[in-house]
């Protein structure tokens, strides 16, 4: 990536692009070429787009999912079950949730999973968001989904959450997505089929 005979132009863009997940020196340097070949305006639309979604996309005040707005239209949309929450660790696996068609409920975000020896503890989540929601929520909430992705932060994170919200709401329901779902996977990378079934056989918690 330090090759001098590019111009530090190149190497700059290079460099950014290999800062992406997945994205090695090799793809960084095909898609610099790619970019460079390309017509002004598309070059320039990318610029802009990624300008754009900076600086317009923020976290939903109510379920912490990516909006442009100050809460999602998930949220916002009275068609909704909004007595069905479904806990998902990232916005990226809402995307997969709705792709199913199965589950016409509403999203908490966590922003990520419980693991101490990264240093990501509850506070450091949107839990007590969560805890917060079900509370003002009172007997309108019925249900927790809890979606975490199946690995073992994950499930670490949902029995923390099950035993919580069993201390503090013991008449809610909640429950786990069904078996369908490899372990060690994440749901940004499962099917329709898979995530649909893991939705209709959730179990209790």
């Amino acid at each position: 990536m330090s090759d001098p005979s590019y111009a530090p132009p190149v190497r700059r863009l290079m460099l950014e692009l290999a800062k992406l997940p997945g994205v090695g020196n090799r793809t960084a340097q095909r898609l610099a070429f790619h970019i460079l070949r390309a017509p002004a305006e598309d070059a320039a639309g990318l610029a802009d787009a990624i300008v754009e979604v900076k600086q317009k996309i923020a976290l939903c005040e109510l379920c912490f999912n990516l909006t442009d707005e100050t809460r999602c239209r998930i949220c916002q949309d009275s068609r909704r079950d909004h007595s069905l929450i479904c806990v998902v660790e990232e916005p990226s696996d809402v995307i997969p949730m709705e792709r199913t068609h199965e589950y016409h409920g509403v999203y908490h975000v966590l922003g990520g999973a419980l693991s101490p020896i990264d240093g990501i503890d509850p506070e450091d989540l949107k839990i007590s968001e969560l805890f917060v929601r079900v509370a003002s929520g009172g007997a309108a909430v019925q249900e927790i989904v809890l979606a975490t992705n199946p690995t073992t932060t994950g499930e670490a994170t949902a029995l923390h959450i099950a035993e919580e919200l069993r201390a503090r709401a013991p008449e809610l329901t909640v429950t786990r997505l069904a078996s369908g779902l490899p372990v060690g996977s994440d749901l940004e990378y499962a099917d329709e089929v898979t995530l649909g079934k893991a939705f209709a056989g959730r179990r209790a918690v």
